[in-house]
């Protein structure tokens, strides 16, 4: 090979070398930021080809989706000054990209480590707030919501990102505390358990109290009934007696003296004193009769 192709493949090389440095892609999954010279020269370079001048300027590019942020479990007081481990994760990603860059040069460690520490910092501030029933579901939603709330003002403004969601995934008591705090828990639910039993006694008394007495009211007009019907039966029976007696007073006189003697002498063993002449022998003794 000659000095002049030797010249020309070197030229060309270059020349490939300097294209590829000035020509850049940024993928709609990513955010980058434009160098010169180490200044920043575009903040936010938009999706898409884009050319650069080589050497001078320099492209610096990073993840722009949501990322996850999935927390160590940590330890922390309620108001009652008891212990719970809170695991988290949070949902996030940049949402002013200079702000991000002159606070982490894009480096995602730095961003995460910072953002791990407003996160425990939030959640000790709002569960030191609470007792153990409102952070395990009294108001669970809502400190999530104030949490939420406050990391998005504190980070916009320290890294330029925004916290898109923040959820608890477990809640545990140490392991030294877990008995005698499901101890309690039992105690209480007997207590209450007492309660609605009491209750339910009650209850019962008032409901057997109340049938109760309305059998005693059912069976006193019962017995008023029977005794209306049985004296108005009474009454009919006595004036049909009565109707009886004045059509042949002899008749009826006999058919009760024959109605006594059946009565009377029912039973052989009964004895009977009585004077002959009694007018209660009157249909015995007399022939006539």
């Amino acid at each position: 090979m000659n000095l002049r192709n030797l010249i020309l493949v070197v030229g060309l090389l270059l020349v490939a070398v300097l294209i590829s440095n000035s020509v850049y892609t940024v993928h709609e999954t990513e955010r980058a930021i434009l160098l010169r010279f180490g200044a920043v020269s575009e903040a936010d370079v938009d999706p898409g080809l884009h050319l650069k001048m080589p050497v001078a300027e320099e492209v610096k590019k990073t993840d722009g989706r949501v990322l996850t942020l999935d927390s160590p479990a940590e330890t922390y007081f309620t108001l009652e000054k008891k212990p719970l481990i809170v695991d988290s994760f949070v949902k996030w990603r940049i949402a002013n990209v200079l702000d991000y860059y002159r606070a982490t040069q894009f480096d995602e460690r730095r961003g995460e480590r910072v953002l791990q520490e407003r996160v425990n910092e939030g959640l000790r501030n709002q569960i030191s707030r609470r007792d153990m029933h409102e952070v395990v579901s009294g108001e669970r939603d809502q400190l999530m919501q104030e949490l939420l709330t406050d990391l998005n003002s504190v980070m916009g403004e320290a890294l330029g990102i925004e916290v898109i969601d923040v959820r608890v995934k477990k809640i545990d008591l140490p392991a030294d505390v877990s008995s005698s705090v499901y101890d309690r828990m039992n105690s209480e639910r007997q207590i209450e358990a007492r309660q609605y039993r009491a209750q339910g006694n009650e209850l019962a008394l008032g409901i057997r109290a109340d049938a109760e007495r309305q059998t005693v009211v059912i069976e006193a007009d019962a017995y008023n009934q029977a005794e209306q019907i049985r004296g108005a039966g009474d009454a009919q029976s006595a004036n049909i007696y009565a109707a009886a007696y004045t059509k042949d007073p002899e008749f009826y006189e006999f058919y009760r003296s024959i109605n006594a003697y059946a009565n009377v002498f029912r039973e052989k063993s009964d004895m009977l004193v009585l004077d002959p002449s009694s007018e209660f022998f009157k249909y015995l003794s007399d022939d006539g009769g």
